[in-house]
């Protein structure tokens, strides 16, 4: 196999998009369009990953890394201008590249290694990735010889009534052999209604070279979208949506309703595993199996443990353990660390906290910046109250403990090991193991009051 090199086309402005984000970097399924494509080629084993680069360059890098290099485009004169701004990195290496478009969410890896292979296997100098549309308008159209071989290839606007007949269209991605490419590069011209220096009249120039010059036509459609507009992108997000869906659902994972349900591309999801609809799973998060997840949930940068359910609640970068019961309507802030068997009830929210195995905080709390131990019952109503207005302050609880409802927890304060917390107190300071510990007003009662206010009006 020759050597592998990769350009990836992402200095185009986006004007159609209307946005002050730059086009490459809007999200599909919660990841930019480019770091798409870029994940699918570094699926493959490429020498280098040259990304062209024009506006936002900054943020392109800074979402892409410095594991793949980079090249500017000041100008935007047309796809051939764009991939020669790679000359310095490739040029006269000898390999196959292929050109990809930052812009296609949707290729997937198997099929760049399709192009590849049927590039090599036919010794093309150039190969098109192509497919069929039933509505061609607006995209460049194979124009084949009397062998089958790609004669060329015409963008819409400069294609006669004939050729525009065609339906079968360039998807943007090819494979060159390197060195044929920059040197067809350096002979395109700009003389079309554009005044643009288009890379699909490198085709053109390598079949008047007497080179060959095939295509391997993909059949999905959707995998050669191009997102240029808002209308575009929702059409990209639902087709990596239903992708992303029916691959979790082969693998074991039952989703009520795929239409409303989200999962991000980088999510892991264990086979048994429950979805109602209005779940959303987004970044690296990780479910477990048998786990029930919804209706109405969302989970970003998680890791839950099995048999764990989480309902009408949000979780963000923390972990869960397995036969965790969440919700309804709890919210597990980040850096939560929630052991097994644990119970976070309704109206509960969770803050940088973590409860060992088999406590619980059933309803209406808050428990921030706190260690719970293991098989500790915090009543209704409890507060960590963790802030004086400067600086955050932790509460330990030890194994154990009962709070009762409505209880103020001044941190710092620790709880000691089986102690009880009477219902509406105010701890502000330490209660050693096995005490009761009661912070609050006598209670007084005055007889006849009501009467004795009553004459007095």
């Amino acid at each position: 196999m020759s050597n592998r090199y990769a350009v990836i086309l992402a200095a185009g402005q986006g004007t159609r998009m209307k946005s002050k984000l730059y086009k490459v970097l809007h999200p599909v399924c919660g990841k930019p369009m480019v770091q798409h494509v870029v994940d699918q080629i570094s699926k493959l084993k490429m020498e280098k990953i040259v990304t062209i680069i024009g506006h936002g360059a900054e943020q392109v890098q800074a979402q892409l890394g410095n594991d793949i290099l980079y090249a500017l485009q000041k100008e935007q004169l047309g796809t051939a201008h764009a991939v020669m701004q790679a000359k310095e990195m490739l040029n006269g290496k000898e390999g196959v590249t292929i050109v990809v478009c930052g812009d296609t969410p949707l290729i997937k890896h198997d099929t760049m290694e399709a192009l590849f292979k049927h590039h090599e296997e036919t010794g093309a100098k150039a190969t098109v990735l192509t497919v069929q549309a039933e509505d061609p308008t607006g995209y460049g159209r194979i124009v084949r010889d009397e062998f089958g071989h790609v004669e060329r290839i015409v963008e819409h606007k400069d294609a006669t009534e004939k050729e525009r007949e065609i339906q079968e269209i360039n998807s943007g991605t090819y494979c060159f052999d390197n060195v044929a490419l920059f040197d067809a590069l350096n002979r395109v011209g700009n003389d079309n209604v554009q005044g643009e220096y288009y890379l699909p009249d490198v085709i053109e120039i390598l079949k008047n070279d007497q080179e060959i010059v095939t295509a391997y036509q993909t059949g999905d459609f959707e995998e050669t979208l191009g997102v240029n507009d808002r209308v575009a992108l929702s059409e990209a997000e639902q087709f990596m949506k239903k992708r992303i869906n029916e691959w979790h659902m082969r693998n074991g994972v039952t989703i009520i309703d795929p239409l409303n349900t989200y999962i991000g591309p980088d999510v892991t999801i264990g086979t048994d595993t429950i979805l109602h609809p209005g779940t959303i799973l987004s970044g690296n998060t990780v479910i477990g199996s048998e786990c029930i997840v919804g209706p109405q949930s969302e989970i970003v940068d998680c890791e839950v443990g099995d048999r764990t359910v989480i309902r009408q609640s949000a979780a963000f970068e923390s972990q869960i353990g397995s036969d965790v019961q969440i919700g309804p309507f709890a919210h597990i802030r980040p850096q939560s660390d929630i052991h097994g068997h644990v119970k976070i009830g309704n109206f509960v929210e969770v803050k940088k906290a973590v409860f060992g195995e088999g406590s619980k905080a059933s309803h209406l709390s808050y428990i921030g910046d706190a260690e719970v131990g293991r098989d500790v019952n915090i009543g209704c109503g409890t507060i960590t109250v963790n802030y004086d207005g400067k600086n955050k302050f932790l509460t330990k609880i030890e194994d154990g403990v009962f709070v009762g409802c409505n209880s103020n927890l001044v941190a710092p304060v620790t709880i000691g090991k089986n102690a009880y917390v009477a219902a509406g107190s105010t701890i502000t300071e330490d209660v050693p193991g096995e005490a009761l510990s009661i912070a609050r007003a006598r209670q007084v009662n005055k007889e006849n009051y009501v009467d004795k206010m009553n004459k007095t009006k």
